[in-house]
């Protein structure tokens, strides 16, 4: 339990850090976009990469190499924490996940019908508002220091996690181009192999990796969006380690006997110290878990590098509000997707679930905190914008939606502050 706690304690201010660096990358985005330098930040992002792998070729602009390729590692960590979740975590038991479940399902499910209600003839990019921002919105919480009731950042992150598993759906099945279902038999055999692994007991990560890049390839060649690929390489890594904890402590204890024993007047290690240490090394990659050493890899390369990255090359946007006026029932479906319909949905579909006795209020948590983590809830940000460029093909329809998101997660920020000081003081 202690561990769970302190693990969780280093996602948080992992991905508090890595919501102010977002913070500062798009603000950087947006200066460079509308100053002297924009076409030269706008030709850099469109410059065409490819490469070939046998008879199959991939070729697209450094914009989509960060979108479609280091984005999937972000996917893998975020299947990576989903499985860890659902395994030992806040939704590993139906008493704790029922809560943030049905918030999380109420705040994907209101703001894509808020959407669709202001675009009924242009439904598609009703997955815009469905998602969640984790790494903003802890950001957030951690800003606010002391002020924030801790069991309200468990909450978060809990609900964030399931909010991510919708986003991974929608954009598996809804934001797809023309299927080559030629590449799906490639796709489904490496996919084979790589549960083969697992059902092996292989724990060492790299024939997972080599293997992840080549299913990456073929879900790339099939059409649908390729950071599923990092989400279902997540789902086949193991999660159980190859030596028990307690027969790690026994030889590392006898290891550490040997070393003991083996010291001499020489200022440097005898073979046989090596050895000890050796032994020690081995085990300790044998013991650790293989799941949650590849979440902790990729979560440092993700909240510092690939997030930021993603967010300075995709949130530079000329300031242009005639594209808002152009686009106007799009952005409103997106603005008030995220404003308004996150917070009903999630305190909307929490507060009656509780009142029809379907699930349980945590009873650390006040329901002025569970409106105050809807509106949280509503900053999309880095999620929307991805969705963003799924969704639309128009570079002016893009550039307008991105304002609404900037705009609308701005509002949720600070109406979902100042709920939480409120509820602080009462």
């Amino acid at each position: 339990m202690i561990k769970n706690l302190v693990a969780l304690n280093q996602f948080i201010n992992k991905e508090a850090l890595s919501g102010i660096l977002l913070f500062v990358a798009t603000v950087a985005a947006v200066i460079v976009a509308n100053s002297s330098f924009g076409q030269e930040y706008y030709d850099l992002w469109h410059l065409p990469l490819g490469i070939n792998i046998g008879d199959i070729s991939v070729s697209m602009t450094l914009t989509y190499w960060i979108d479609d390729g280091l984005m999937a590692l972000f996917f893998l960590m975020v299947g990576l924490e989903i499985k860890r979740e659902m395994m030992i975590g806040e939704l590993s038991s139906v008493a704790k996940a029922s809560f943030p479940i049905v918030a999380a399902i109420g705040g994907m499910v209101i703001p894509a019908l808020v959407y669709v209600a202001f675009n009924p003839d242009n439904p598609l990019g009703f997955g815009i508002p469905m998602a969640t921002d984790i790494a903003f919105a802890l950001g957030i919480l951690m800003l606010l220091g002391t002020r924030v009731n801790p069991a309200l950042k468990l909450f978060l992150v809990a609900l964030a996690v399931v909010d991510d598993l919708g986003a991974v759906l929608v954009v598996a099945t809804v934001y797809t181009s023309d299927i080559q279902s030629q590449y799906f038999l490639h796709a489904a055999i490496i996919y084979a192999v790589i549960w083969g692994l697992n059902i092996k007991g292989v724990t060492k990560l790299l024939p997972y990796l080599i293997l992840g890049i080549a299913l990456w390839v073929y879900i790339h060649a099939i059409g649908i969006h390729a950071t599923i690929a990092g989400v279902l390489l997540a789902f086949a890594i193991p999660i159980k380690s190859k030596l028990d904890e307690r027969k790690f402590i026994k030889e590392s204890k006898k290891d550490l006997e040997d070393f003991e024993k083996h010291i001499d007047e020489i200022p440097m290690l005898n073979h046989d110290q090596i050895d000890s240490l050796e032994n020690i090394g081995y085990n300790y990659d044998k013991v650790q878990n293989p799941l949650v050493r590849l979440e902790h890899q990729l979560h440092g390369l993700s909240a510092f590098f690939i997030m930021p990255l993603f967010a300075f090359s995709n949130a530079g946007v000329l300031i242009d509000f005639s594209t808002v006026n152009a686009n106007l029932m799009i952005v409103l479906g997106v603005v008030f997707g995220l404003v308004v319909g996150k917070p009903i949905g999630i305190f909307g579909f929490t507060y009656l679930a509780t009142k029809l006795n379907i699930v349980k209020k945590p009873e650390n948590i006040s329901w002025s905190e569970v409106l105050a983590v809807g509106f949280l809830g509503g900053i999309g940000f880095t999620m929307s914008i991805f969705i963003t460029h799924l969704a639309f093909l128009d570079e002016s329809i893009i550039a307008a939606v991105k304002l609404g998101v900037f705009a609308a997660s701005f509002i949720a920020a600070v109406i979902g502050v100042i709920l939480i000081l409120r509820a602080k003081k009462a």
